[in-house]
């Protein structure tokens, strides 16, 4: 049987993440992570060879360093941490970090990004009803992105990876990001939706007393997501947009059959 689907234009406000969620940008970042970690694993002789298992475990969601970090934590490596302005070619947490950032950026910019068009359907019917939404995304990235994919105007709030350094946030999968997204869009978490497509994120959410958090499943695994804290996962939004276009057929339906059986009745 399908999974009820929560209604979102019933809902105090809603908070999506960005790469993955509304945007395909987490195949850049996967490239990116890809390349950088290839060349450190080769040659630092860490074992075994980095993988798409370990960017969904260790880097998917998170903050860049942390998800850095993370990553060398779980093959026993530790290096300096370094500082953010470390420069890419550093052999610290902060330079792999920003090497990876470099390779995101080029590739951005060279190939544009555009979002997914469920996605964008949801954020449009979602802005045209007045919800209140917004962006949580640990990407320092977001705003740019945002932009590049013509999204930036219909978010009224955006916590990123930016802010979460300026406010001294902590990264998914900690409560932190997604409660001061709920805060500054001055919704109840209680009463609202997380849109999250990685377990940290789904976690996040959770966490921070979302009512109800929506897992994408574009590749993570729906128990994955679940056992994250996901209360419902669709492989796309398209069909929350979808499930509304249905609902308000059958109300017009229903309008027309009311309209027939009041012209069929006898006047009194």
């Amino acid at each position: 049987m399908p999974e009820a689907l929560p209604d979102p234009l019933r809902a105090e406000g809603v908070l999506f993440d960005l790469d993955g969620v509304l945007t395909p940008t987490a195949e850049v970042h996967m490239r990116a992570w890809k390349v950088v970690f290839d060349d450190v694993f080769e040659r630092w002789g860490i074992t075994p060879a980095y993988s798409d298992a370990d960017y969904f475990d260790y880097v998917d969601g998170k903050k860049r360093y942390d998800g850095v970090a993370s990553l060398l934590r779980s093959r026993n490596v530790e290096i300096p941490w370094g500082a953010v302005d470390d420069p890419p070619e550093a052999e610290t947490i902060c330079g792999i970090g920003n090497r990876k950032n470099a390779a995101f950026a080029e590739s951005l910019r060279g190939e544009g990004i555009a979002p997914f068009p469920g996605s964008l359907a949801l954020v449009e019917k979602l802005h045209a009803a007045g919800i209140p939404i917004g962006v949580v995304s640990s990407s320092k990235n977001a705003e740019e992105v945002l932009a590049a994919a013509g999204l930036r105007s219909f978010f009224r709030v955006v916590v990123d990876g930016v802010v979460a350094e300026r406010d001294n946030l902590a990264s998914k999968p900690a409560a932190d990001m997604f409660s001061a997204g709920a805060a500054a869009l001055g919704v109840d978490p209680a009463r609202s939706i997380a849109v999250e497509d990685a377990t940290s994120g789904a976690a996040s959410a959770a966490a921070a007393g979302f009512g109800v958090v929506v897992g994408v499943d574009r590749g993570t695994g729906a128990d994955a997501l679940r056992a994250a804290g996901a209360t419902v996962v669709v492989s796309d939004l398209d069909v929350f947009v979808d499930a509304a276009a249905d609902e308000g057929a059958r109300s017009d339906s229903d309008s027309a059959d009311q309209d027939t059986r009041s012209d069929n009745e006898d006047p009194a």
